[in-house]
């Protein structure tokens, strides 16, 4: 790498990579990048990462706090540093001022507004830039990004929970599958969210809350967005009772009646309509679009079996979180993976992480066609 040290490049991208998934979930609609500044005898003089809401992005929180520093050091980020005019000047003019001499990129910005631009305006005024280390753990983080200004769609991860013998549920009251380890574990992936996802059948069934409860994390709640074809949701619903606490969206089918609306605005959740499919339920892939278009780009869907495999059945999953539970039901109930998605699963995804939580199992997998 030009002369530079491969072994501490890594390890200081892997500390951009660890930094900018602090915030992952905060600073939609942008990335959330994380950066490090060495100063010139390659020495961590500071860190950064995109605040709350996207701005100020990584670069200039990383230069600032390293001041005089950054003079002659190197720059590690996870993201092509932006060249555009947006809200702040760009961060490319930023790097130029502080006086780096190398900027090493993680990803390119496939954002049309940057892509390329960025590394280009600095290599052209005599900036060193390296580009693609580590690139694909920064692809996994950046994702919902990526999916979001090439396809318009955000993210997608499938979250389902099953016994051993495969069931997510059975006739009667609501099946507890996994442990207190495995359940926080679910809590910070819904707080690295932007929005958690379910049906209206799981809200009423469950009656959820769909907020990070754990200890000093609770303003991490993402977004709780209820995919509700006909507005069924009952004003009494803890989602509705929370939402001036919770931003709480519900997303109907465009013939859904008036009169519910009204209801659920006055208790202060937010009503979109997109149109709805063959069977009058609302079409997920427009629903997610228009998610999208309101800045979401991570998804974290807890919305059960039936709308796992609905999504996976419109190729529109880039992640599943399988849980495995060490007991079986022992009879026959609602199996936790559909067949859409049972299909998908081998064709189009691979196995990258399965590790316990006390005595569950956690499996992770994520899209690689």
């Amino acid at each position: 790498m030009s002369g530079n040290d491969p072994a501490a490049d890594a390890r200081l991208m892997g500390l951009a990579l660890a930094v900018g998934a602090r915030n992952l979930g905060l600073t939609w609609p942008n990335p959330s990048v994380g950066a490090v500044v060495a100063d010139a005898a390659g020495r961590i003089a500071a860190t950064g990462v995109t605040q709350v809401g996207g701005r100020p992005h990584a670069e200039r929180v990383a230069l600032e706090a390293a001041g005089a520093a950054v003079r002659g050091g190197t720059l590690y980020v996870t993201l092509e540093p932006c060249s555009h005019h947006g809200r702040t000047p760009p961060c490319v003019d930023a790097v130029l001022a502080s006086g780096l001499a190398r900027v090493v990129v993680a990803l390119t910005d496939p954002d049309p507004r940057v892509s390329g631009r960025g590394a280009r305006h600095l290599a052209e005024r005599g900036v060193a830039v390296e580009t693609g280390l580590l690139a694909e753990a920064a692809a996994r983080d950046h994702r919902g990004h990526v999916k979001r200004v090439t396809r318009g769609l955000p993210a997608v991860t499938l979250k389902l929970a099953r016994t051993r013998d495969g069931y997510a549920a059975a006739a009667g009251p609501r099946l507890m599958i996994t442990g207190e380890e495995a359940q926080g574990r679910v809590h910070l992936m819904r707080m690295h969210a932007d929005a958690v996802l379910v049906g209206a059948g799981t809200a009423a069934a469950d009656d959820p809350l769909l907020t990070v409860r754990l200890p000093g994390l609770a303003g991490r709640s993402p977004v709780r967005v209820v995919l509700d074809s006909r507005l069924s949701l009952a004003p009494a619903a803890r989602l509705v009772a929370t939402a001036r606490e919770v931003p709480t969206w519900i997303v109907a089918a465009e013939g859904a009646p008036v009169e519910p609306e009204r209801a659920l605005v006055a208790a202060g959740v937010e009503v979109m309509r997109v149109g709805a499919d063959a069977a009058g339920r609302v079409d997920a892939g427009e629903a997610l679009r228009l998610l999208a278009a309101r800045g979401i780009t991570r998804v974290f869907c807890e919305g059960g079996p039936r709308l796992a495999n609905a999504l996976a059945e419109a190729d529109l999953v880039d992640e599943v979180a399988l849980l495995t539970g060490p007991a079986t039901l022992g009879l026959e109930g609602l199996s936790a993976v559909g067949p859409a998605l049972a299909r998908a699963i081998p064709e189009r995804f691979r196995r990258i992480d399965a590790r316990p939580a006390g005595p569950d199992l956690i499996e992770t997998y994520e899209r690689s066609a």
